[in-house]
């Protein structure tokens, strides 16, 4: 497999940069796993080098076979067989807001709604825990998984690793809108300030979570690509 780093003049010569190269033997069947990883770091770098990739198929004694003949058949094959890329691009973490300080409330027309009213709404008895603001509330944090760490490179073909992030933080009265708090959580908050030794606070823990894609080998040897589900933690609240 090469990159193609230059079109000449003449439409059919190519300067091609080197990239990944499989041994085949006439039997063999199933997918080519071919790394392109310069390339594509290239790529993003500078589009305008995107020239594509070429792929070139011979024999032992160098000569030159079609692809086809040794059944790749690219873009004609059936759509399950069809060649594909598979990359991993890791976002920047996004800066972290320092607390504000909370503001009064302005009274407004109640809703129509089936949920509990939040705490802050709440009269009386919780004024001694309003000093508490300060606190790191529940949220999300970022953690990378990396399969080289854990030990499976060994047959997880990529990525190398992924962003899970976790929750953590307190769920401490009043929840807030931004904690995306339950009723359960709201209640169970309400409880422990009666009895904090008898109920636990309401807990931090992922609200909605996102899958991801591995390509892996199987137990047989084969390459696979599936999407894993409940890999990523898209959202926390108290629980």
């Amino acid at each position: 497999m090469f990159q193609v780093v230059q079109e000449q003049s003449n439409r059919w010569s190519l300067t091609c940069s080197f990239l990944d190269l499989q041994t085949l033997r006439a039997g063999d069947e199933g997918w080519l796993v071919l790394d392109v990883t310069a390339a594509s770091d290239c790529w993003l770098l500078k589009r305008h080098k995107d020239l594509g990739l070429r792929l070139y198929v011979e024999t032992e004694d160098g000569h030159s076979v079609d692809p086809g003949l040794a059944g790749l058949l690219g873009q004609r094959a059936p759509r399950s067989q069809q060649p594909f890329v598979v990359t991993f691009f890791r976002a920047s973490p996004s800066p972290i807001r320092t607390p504000r300080a909370v503001r009064p409330l302005r009274r407004r027309q109640p809703k129509k709604t089936n949920e509990l009213p939040q705490a802050n709404r709440l009269p009386g008895i919780f004024d001694d825990v309003h000093g508490s603001h300060g606190r790191q509330v529940c949220r999300r944090h970022e953690l990378y998984v990396s399969f080289q760490d854990l030990g499976w490179l060994d047959w997880v073909i990529a990525p190398q690793g992924y962003s899970a992030y976790y929750c953590e933080g307190e769920c401490s009265f009043p929840l807030d809108s931004c904690m995306n708090a339950t009723n359960h959580a709201i209640l169970q908050s309400l409880v422990h300030l009666m009895k904090p030794d008898a109920v636990p606070k309401a807990c931090c823990a992922p609200t909605k979570l996102s899958a991801t894609s591995v390509l892996y080998y199987d137990s047989s040897n084969n390459v696979i690509l599936r999407k894993h589900r409940n890999m990523v933690v898209k959202a926390c609240g108290c629980h």
